[in-house]
C-alpha cells in the first residue's frame, strides 16, 4: 500500500484505476474551483469521471482519496505519472498556510516513498513539484489551473519540505536576504563579502560544488544558474530575494 501517515484515508470506490500508476515523476499542483467537501462527493459520483490523490483543506485538512499504487483521474495524459493534490480554492486563490503545510507534508512523503526530487518543474516530462497547467491539451488544457499566484508558491512548499526532510523546526528560517542582488560584475572587480561566501555555502550544501570564498566569479554565477533551473526560477545568474531562499 501506498497510503500516507497523517492524511485522512477516505477511499472511494469509483473514477480511478487499480494498479494503474506506472511511475511517480512528481507531485501535481491543482485547485478545486469549489469546496473540499463538494469535491468529496463529486468524485464519488461515477458521472464525474474525475479523482485525486490527495486533497487539502483551506483550514489544513489533508485527505487522501486514492492510494498512490493507483492511477487517480485528474490530469490527463499525466495521470499515471504522476500524483494529484486538489486544493481547496477557486482561481485566483493563493493557498492558506496550512494548505502550504500539507502540501509540503505530501511532497516530503513522496520524496521519501517515491524518490520524487525536492525541486520545481514546468515540464510534464520533468520531476519534482509540477502543476496542472504545465501540461497543456494532453492534461486537459487547464490553463487556469492552479493559477498563477500558487504556481509561485511552488517554492514555499518545496522549502518546506526540505525543512521537514532534514528535521529542521518550522520557525528555522533561512538567513534574510542580504538587501543587495549578488551577481557576476563583467569586467569589474568581483562583488565580495560574507553575504557571498553565504551563498556559496549555501550553493555547495544545495549539491553545486561551489568555493567558499567570498568572491562572486563565474563559477558561482554558473551554479547559480543551475539552481535558478532547476528550481523553476529565472535563470540569469542574479541572487535577489527568491533566488536566495531557494537556496536553502
Amino acid at each position: 500500500m501506498a497510503r500516507m501517515p497523517g492524511a485522512t484515508w477516505m477511499p472511494i470506490t469509483v473514477n480511478y484505476t487499480l494498479g494503474g500508476q506506472r511511475e511517480v515523476r512528481g507531485v501535481v499542483l491543482h485547485i478545486m474551483a469549489g469546496t473540499l467537501g463538494g469535491t468529496d462527493s463529486w468524485f464519488r459520483n461515477r458521472q464525474a469521471q474525475a479523482s485525486s490523490h490527495f486533497g487539502t483543506g483551506r483550514s489544513g485538512q489533508l485527505r487522501q482519496w486514492v492510494d498512490t499504487r493507483d492511477k487517480a483521474w485528474t490530469q490527463g495524459d499525466g495521470n499515471s505519472r504522476w500524483i494529484s493534490i486538489e486544493n481547496e480554492g477557486r482561481g485566483g486563490d493563493e493557498l492558506t498556510d496550512a494548505q502550504l503545510d500539507r502540501c509540503a507534508e505530501v511532497l516530503a512523503w513522496a520524496h521519501r516513498v517515491h524518490d520524487v526530487p525536492l525541486q520545481s518543474t514546468s515540464d510534464p516530462n520533468g520531476r519534482g513539484l509540477g502543476h496542472h497547467s504545465m501540461g497543456g491539451q494532453a492534461w486537459g488544457g487547464h490553463t487556469s489551473c492552479p493559477g498563477p499566484r500558487i504556481i509561485a508558491q511552488k517554492r514555499e512548499i518545496i522549502v518546506r519540505a526540505k525543512r521537514i526532510i532534514a528535521g529542521t523546526p518550522d520557525d528555522d528560517q533561512p538567513p534574510a536576504w542580504p538587501g543587495r542582488l549578488l551577481k557576476y560584475l563583467t569586467g569589474r572587480p568581483m562583488m565580495h563579502g560574507a553575504d557571498v561566501r553565504a551563498w556559496q555555502a549555501a550553493l555547495t550544501q544545495a549539491g553545486f560544488k561551489t568555493m567558499v570564498d567570498g568572491w562572486y566569479g563565474k563559477t558561482t554565477a554558473a551554479n547559480t544558474r543551475k539552481l535558478q533551473r532547476r528550481e523553476d526560477l529565472a535563470v540569469d545568474g542574479i541572487v535577489g530575494p527568491n533566488t536566495w531562499r531557494a537556496g536553502w
